[in-house]
């Protein structure tokens, strides 16, 4: 198998769909129609260049608010680098708001890109906590960095996280001070074996000691955050403290071949201070450990391609991109490409050998079936709110809450033996079953706003000439019915990542959509519906609700069974 090498062939719907879920939340018909014919090179590219790194801000969803609709963070009166005065009271709304925005984002991304679920993957890889931070500026400043960085430079995002306000409050990084009794090794800790080469190496040897932990955390000494939840504050900022860092000589193991970082005097020119100097020796002492790539390499591989590492592909795949990775300088987008691109990403053996996620199971459906999202125009920005506490309900419900991992670690799907299967359990595969059916029986949001896949509309529409049949029913239609094979061919175009065998689709016609009745009896109440919507007049209520419901229940029935399928939730 040649595994990195190009994968060259033009896109099929099939492996232009198995791309789009891979590398978004899920593709619409049209987005996967409209990638397929491009080469693997083509369509990665597109992903690329549609992303829009700089949407509009986060909007105040609370409609008793004066300013509702508006924004809360910055506006065209904030100068560069401030913002609105802080308010405490709605620290908990404005925090839900960011949420939000960050939800939709992954929903309605505008042309579809790769940008937020690769966002995803930093966010759970540098994880801080909403509940922990509980400060919605340090929160949203803390997700933009991680989506205006995450096809950039390893090197630059994990210096910068180190530092970022939210991390500092999130893992104690603001306590970490010099003096006996006030070193905290939090950061130091995770930064070593999350964030970098991770605890062992593939063969199980560690990769650091514990006097390597205790190092690192005086290296990072001294570092602050002002102004964090003051009320009517416009600034905040991380600080380095001279006074509260340890000049002292800081010895590592020879796990990092005896790397020693001491306090330059003078400091060299291109840092602010001594803490920058030092932070940069020791992100470049990480990287320079041969298993920090790999550690990268690897989450990127379990997220994109297969949970499962075998030898064959730590040496095949593993190895060589991170090779790449350090070659590149640590770029990041090089090595999303190369993967995105390979033969071993198109393999059919990877193509259905990932549990979706909730985010792929409820923004999935959500974006397959072009499910409307409600537009907010201010002042009414009730239906939007409503619709985004209903999904992000469903994800949190599933055990995927954004912004709100349950450790440090991130969401156990990512971390723990078994991976993706770890996202199905009783429980949640009954709320996903409950999910599905809500949908398919039309889910009322907020007044008029639904969430309906509907599929007797999807089925009217595939029925050529819907009028062209007469009131009587001895005389034949000018334009014959669809069949049952024609609606469950339709609904299963581009629906699973996998195909069905023939005696699955003769079980879902026979048994699930006919109920052992002949499939004759199918195209009987199909056109006794037809004439009941072309000729009201000729009907009464309760025939034409009666014609109505023996075909709409047929299909509901049918479509509930195809979404509880196990097929539809591997992708």
């Amino acid at each position: 198998m040649p595994y990195l090498d190009l994968y060259t062939d033009n896109l099929t719907a099939r492996t232009a769909a198995h791309l789009l879920r891979r590398s978004t939340f899920g593709p619409t018909q049209a987005e996967i129609s409209a990638f397929t014919g491009q080469t693997a090179t083509q369509a990665v590219q597109t992903l690329i260049t549609n992303i829009n790194y700089n949407p509009p801000q986060p909007i105040d969803l609370d409609e008793t608010h004066t300013n509702a609709g508006q924004f809360f963070l910055q506006n065209a009166s904030t100068s560069p680098g401030e913002y609105l005065p802080f308010v405490g009271a709605d620290n908990s709304e404005y925090g839900r708001d960011v949420r939000y925005w960050w939800l939709n984002l992954m929903i309605q991304p505008g042309p579809i890109n790769l940008l937020d679920k690769l966002t995803l993957f930093w966010q759970n890889h540098f994880v801080t906590t909403r509940e922990v931070v509980d400060d919605y500026r340090f929160m949203w400043r803390y997700l933009k960095l991680l989506r205006d960085n995450s096809l950039g430079n390893f090197r630059n995002l994990v210096t910068k996280i180190s530092t970022e306000p939210a991390m500092l409050r999130y893992l104690n990084g603001d306590m970490n001070e010099v003096g006996t009794g006030k070193a905290n090794e939090n950061y130091a800790r995770e930064l070593q074996e999350l964030f970098t080469m991770g605890t062992v190496d593939a063969a199980g040897n560690a990769n650091y000691t514990e006097d390597d932990v205790k190092a690192a955390a005086r290296v990072l000494t001294g570092w602050k955050y002002t102004n964090y939840y003051k009320e009517g504050s416009t600034t905040f900022a991380t600080t380095f403290t001279p006074s509260k860092h340890d000049t002292a000589l800081k010895k590592f193991s020879g796990k990092y071949n005896g790397k020693e970082i001491t306090t330059p005097n003078p400091l060299p020119t291109g840092f602010a201070n001594v803490g920058e100097y030092e932070l940069n020796e020791l992100i470049t002492m990480l990287l320079d450990h041969l298993q920090t790539s790999r550690f990268i390499c690897r989450k990127l591989f379990r997220w994109y391609v297969n949970p499962n590492v075998t030898p064959e592909i730590e040496t095949n795949v593993i190895v060589p991109l991170a090779a790449l990775f350090v070659s590149s300088n640590y770029a990041i987008r090089p090595v999303i490409e190369k993967l995105l691109t390979s033969q071993i990403f198109f393999d059919q053996a990877n193509i259905g050998s990932v549990v979706k996620s909730p985010a792929e199971f409820v923004i999935g459906m959500v974006r397959f079936y072009g499910l409307p999202i409600p537009p907010v125009v201010p002042p009414d920005v009730v239906p939007f709110r409503k619709m985004m506490e209903y999904l992000y309900g469903k994800l949190r419900d599933l055990q995927l809450e954004l912004l709100t991992q349950p450790t440090v670690f991130g969401y156990d799907a990512y971390f723990q033996t078994g991976y993706s299967k770890l996202w199905t359990n009783t429980t949640t595969m009954a709320i996903r079953s409950d999910v599905s059916d809500r949908l398919t029986n039309s889910q009322t949001i907020y007044l008029t706003t639904t969430l309906n896949i509907n599929p007797l509309t999807r089925t009217t529409a595939l029925q050529p000439n819907f009028g062209d049949i007469t009131t009587s029913t001895a005389t034949p239609p000018g334009t014959p019915p669809i069949t049952c094979v024609r609606v469950l061919d339709s609904f299963l175009i581009n629906l699973m990542s996998t195909d069905l065998v023939q005696t699955q689709k003769d079980f879902l016609i026979d048994t699930i959509m006919m109920q052992a009745v002949p499939r004759t009896s199918w195209e009987f109440e199909w056109n006794t519906y037809r004439r009941t919507v072309t000729y009201p007049a000729s009907y009464t209520t309760s025939a034409i609700n009666n014609a109505r419901n023996a075909v709409n229940n047929r299909l509901k029935n049918l479509m509930k069974y195809l979404l509880r399928m196990a097929e539809y939730h591997i992708f």
